[in-house]
Order: C-alpha cells, then sequence, then structure tokens
C-alpha cells in the first residue's frame, strides 16, 4: 500500500509542478525539483529511498529510446566527430577535473574518480527539458550527446567502483578494453535487438500487439546488455536509431499513432518524476552527512559543480578551435561557427537522474565489509551538482538563446516545403495508373488530378505567406473552432446528438486545431529575432566541432 500511496502523492505532484510551472512561466524542472523537496521534508517520505536499479532500468531505458527514435540521424551523421568529442572527451575530462578537486578537499582518489564518473555526464532527459527553442541541429548535437555519454560514464563508473570496492587490480590495458568491449558489445546487441523487432514487425497485423511490441523493445534491449557487462544504454540508443529509419516501412499508421500517443505522455510522466524523486531525496542525503561537517559539503559541493561547468566551457572554447588549426577542409568549415553562438551548446550541460542514481548505486562498504568513508559527502556533492545546473543554467538557458540570436531553423522550413512539393509531384506522377487499375472514374480522377497540382503550386515558390493577412485569417479560424465546440456540445447536451458523433466530430475540429496552431507557430518562429544590442548582426550558425 505503500508504494500505492507513493506513486499517487509523485504523479499529483507531476501534475500539480506541471501546471503552475507552464502557468507562471517558470522552469518546469526546478519546480518538479522544488515540489519533490516539500514531499520530501514530510515525515512519511523522509525514509523513502530510490532504488539505482528502478531509475536505471524502469526510467532509463523507454526515456533514452523514445529521444533516440526523435533524433535526427542526418544531424548526427554531420556532426559525428562534434558529437563523439563531447560524448567521450568531454565526459572523461571532466571526471579527472573532478576527481583532483575532489582530492584536493579531502577525498581518496579512487573515491574522487568515482564522484567523477559520476556527475560527468549531461542528462539526456534533463537537455530536453531545457534546451527548448534550439535551432535543430544544436538540439541534435546536445540529445546525441547525451545519449552516448551516459554509455561512457557508466562504463568509466563501472571499472572505478570495481576496482574501489570489490578490490580489483586496475590495469590500463584492461580499462582500455573493457570500454571498448562495452561500447562495441552495446552497439552489437542494440543492433541485433532492432533487426529482430524489425522482422517481428514485418509480420504482425495486429495493432494491439505491434503497440505492445514497441513498449517492450528498450526493456528487451536494455536488459541483455546489461547481463552480458555491455553497455545497455548503448543497446538502446543504437536500437532506437535503426527503428526509427527502419520504423516508417514497417510500421502501419494506426500503430504509429498509437505508439507515439502513448511514448508522449508516458515519457512525460516518467521525465517529470525523475524530478520529482530527485527532490524527494535532497533532505534524506543533506541529513546524512556524517563524515564532514555540513559547511565543508557545501564547500565541497559547490567548488565540483563549478568545476564541472567550467570544464564544459573550457572544452567548447578550446577543442573544436585546435581542431580547427590542423583541419581546413570546406565540409568543416561550413559546420563552424562563432564564439557567441557556440555558448548555448557550452551553456547546456545540465546533469540529471542518471547522475543521482549512479551517486546512489556507490556500495556504502566495500566487498571487505569496511565502510566507504566519504561515501555520504560523494552523494551529497552529486545531489548539489544536479540541483546547481538545473537552476544556474536550466533557468538562464533561455536569455542565452536569445542573447546569441538562435532561433527558429529556417533549413527545416525548407525542407517541409520540398517535401511536399516532392510529395505531390510523385502523387502526379501515379495518379493515372492507380486510376486506371482501381477503374476510378475519370471525373474523380480529374477532381483529385485538380487538387493535387494546386496542392504542389502553393507550396512551389517562395517563402510561405507571413503577413499580418495570414496571421489573421489563422487567428480568426481558431477562434470559429471555439465557437464550433461549444455549440457541438450543446447539441449534445441537448440530446440532438449522441456522444459518439460527438467524439467523432470533435476529432476532426481538435486536428484541425493543431494544425492552426502548428502554422501560427511557424509564422512566430520565422519572424527575425531583435537584436540582443541594438546592433544588426546575421544569425550564427550552430557550433560544428
Amino acid at each position: 500500500m505503500y508504494g500505492l500511496e507513493v506513486t499517487v502523492v509523485i504523479l499529483a505532484a507531476v501534475v500539480a509542478m506541471t501546471w503552475l510551472a507552464r502557468r507562471l512561466r517558470w522552469n518546469e524542472p526546478v519546480l518538479l525539483v522544488a515540489g519533490g523537496c516539500l514531499i520530501g521534508l514530510t515525515l512519511d517520505f523522509r525514509t523513502l529511498v530510490l532504488p539505482p536499479e528502478v531509475v536505471l532500468l524502469l526510467f532509463l531505458p523507454p526515456l533514452l529510446y523514445w529521444e533516440s527514435l526523435t533524433t535526427s540521424l542526418r544531424e548526427i551523421r554531420t556532426n559525428v566527430r562534434g558529437i563523439m568529442l563531447l560524448g567521450t572527451g568531454l565526459v572523461l575530462a571532466t571526471a579527472a577535473a573532478v576527481a583532483a578537486v575532489g582530492h584536493a578537499l579531502g577525498l581518496s582518489w579512487p573515491l574522487a574518480f568515482i564522484l567523477g564518473a559520476v556527475v560527468a555526464p549531461t542528462d539526456a532527459i534533463a537537455v530536453a527539458a531545457v534546451a527548448r527553442g534550439l535551432p535543430r541541429r544544436i538540439r541534435t548535437i546536445l540529445r546525441a550527446e547525451s545519449l552516448i555519454n551516459d554509455g561512457t560514464a557508466l562504463a568509466l563508473y563501472a571499472v572505478v567502483v570495481a576496482v574501489v570496492v570489490e578490490g580489483q587490480v586496475f590495469s590500463w590495458w584492461g580499462t582500455v578494453a573493457r570500454f571498448l568491449l562495452a561500447y562495441a558489445g552495446g552497439v552489437a546487441i542494440g543492433a541485433a535487438c532492432a533487426a529482430v523487432v524489425v522482422a517481428l514487425r514485418r509480420r504482425l497485423n495486429d495493432l494491439a500487439v505491434e503497440s505492445a511490441l514497441g513498449v517492450l523493445t528498450p526493456f528487451a534491449t536494455y536488459l541483455p546488455a546489461e547481463a552480458v557487462g555491455v553497455s545497455g544504454v548503448l543497446a538502446v540508443v543504437t536500437c532506437g536509431l535503426v527503428l526509427s529509419q527502419a520504423g516508417p516501412k514497417v510500421i502501419n499508421a494506426g500503430a504509429r499513432v498509437q505508439i507515439t500517443a502513448f511514448w508522449e505522455v508516458s515519457t512525460f510522466i516518467l521525465n517529470s518524476a525523475l524530478f520529482v524523486l530527485v527532490g524527494i531525496q535532497t533532505p534524506a542525503i543533506v541529513s546524512a552527512i556524517s563524515s564532514v561537517s555540513l559547511w565543508h559539503a557545501v564547500v565541497t559541493a559547490l567548488l565540483v559543480s563549478g568545476v564541472v561547468i567550467a570544464t564544459r566551457l573550457l572544452w567548447l572554447y578550446s577543442v573544436p578551435y585546435l581542431i580547427r588549426a590542423v583541419d581546413h577542409r570546406q565540409v568543416q568549415r561550413r559546420l563552424r561557427s562563432g564564439a557567441r553562438q557556440r555558448f548555448p551548446i557550452a551553456w547546456s550541460g545540465v546533469r540529471g537522474a542518471v547522475s543521482l542514481a549512479a551517486a546512489l548505486a556507490v556500495p556504502a562498504t566495500t566487498a571487505a565489509g569496511l565502510p566507504l568513508e566519504g561515501h555520504g559527502l560523494l552523494v551529497f556533492t552529486a545531489v548539489t551538482v544536479i540541483l546547481v545546473t538545473l537552476v544556474l543554467q536550466g533557468t538562464t538557458l533561455p536569455a542565452v538563446i536569445r542573447w546569441a540570436g538562435l532561433r527558429g531553423d529556417p533549413d527545416e522550413t525548407a525542407e517541409e516545403r520540398r517535401a511536399h512539393r516532392q510529395i505531390a509531384a510523385a502523387a502526379l506522377e501515379a495518379l493515372a495508373d492507380h486510376a486506371d487499375r482501381l477503374e476510378t472514374p475519370p471525373e474523380t480522377a480529374d477532381a483529385i488530378l485538380s487538387e493535387l497540382r494546386q496542392y504542389a503550386a502553393e507550396n512551389a515558390g517562395a517563402p510561405d505567406t507571413t503577413g499580418p493577412g495570414m496571421r489573421a485569417e489563422l487567428e480568426l479560424r481558431l477562434a470559429l473552432i471555439g465557437v464550433k465546440r461549444s455549440a457541438l456540445i450543446r447539441l449534445r447536451d441537448e440530446r440532438s446528438i449522441d456522444d459518439i458523433v460527438l467524439r467523432r466530430l470533435q476529432t476532426v475540429l481538435d486536428s484541425e486545431e493543431i494544425r492552426i496552431e502548428l502554422a501560427l507557430r511557424a509564422i512566430t518562429d520565422q519572424s527575425p529575432p531583435p537584436p540582443a544590442d541594438g546592433t544588426t548582426e546575421p544569425r550564427g550558425r550552430a557550433p560544428g566541432e
């Protein structure tokens, strides 16, 4: 019964805090964590312990899977060098910098390296929550980085914990071999699982079974990888990326709509619940510090937080420029950006629940039964880094994005317009053959032909209309939808129509409303951002290295 009560309280907090954050236009993750802290202060929740395996098995696979399914593989390929440098090199550099500072502040070298591995990776869920409004390319870089660096950090974490807790002998060759095995094995298992899922989907023709398979996939990918000692994170990410390419060919429209709706709701709940759980754990973690004074713990945690942020800034403003000095290829020159446009990606190093789960998973005793000195300080520091990055970077990132002049993605709009033209042209080319095969009446075929020609012409030219006339028309249509919906409900209340008819017509109205809102949002996104300092300057391109 206690577990059910906890679940209800967390879900209620998710609903209340999310509604309040959106109503007040505050940072959602920060408010969710704050709400969790208030819950954690109550007597019944002071003893609540979040098992690390809950995050690593129940939360992490579905969230990473959905992030992988909805990211851009083309952008990942274009920016693979920069993503790998951030997902591997920056993780190792951050872990080393944190270890050095932690050791200087009193932690043993092994425990300091564990702390470095814990706080080194950015969190895919946290980054996605705060990085809205960035151009598609930067969003893809950040999301792909956070997907890869989880695997890097957890592999490093496993090696260090095995040495510190289990007493295994450390060797450089063994560590490198374990890293390579974790990466290669995770990618191989993820690709194999994706191949199995594709084969099954080609043979399934049952909406419920196909949807259930979509829910099972991330867990059935993560568990085998972890069971054989390779990276479950990379397995899930690989599987998701493969299915993002193969899925449109093997998943029918009905299953795709249902699965998408399920993942959108479930990942929202899981994502928000993680932030609430971080907040719930915070009071108990603070009170558990016993090896050092609270003042020493706070100073240590704040210094480590500063090192985490500074290391990322130093990396983004040094390594790419060193690479530029030796790589003069034209393809890379096109990806370069100025210092101002690079700052949003340097300021997006938000940590999240993965760091908390890794910190809580560190055993409090060694294999010999001896207490692991500094364990409480390690967990407290990890939680502080999460909170500092969420509050400091998460709340200021929208202002940083505006300052950098990064808004919308004109290339994405052009690609969408080009796709409209091409699919209309393909339909026009195939219309006659299909009309003959299906024995379609000539007048019907002519009507469709005229409609397709008009559709292609509307998307052929130059830029979409974004003037006041188009906006006024869309806003009027949106207002009229509200009138139509009220009339429809009134007919149902008067028993002129039944609920089945209401739901059917309401679905049509909802679809039209969504389409109009997206069109209004596209018009807003295409509007040029105001100059940050009163001067006129071109929009910067996304960071490229």
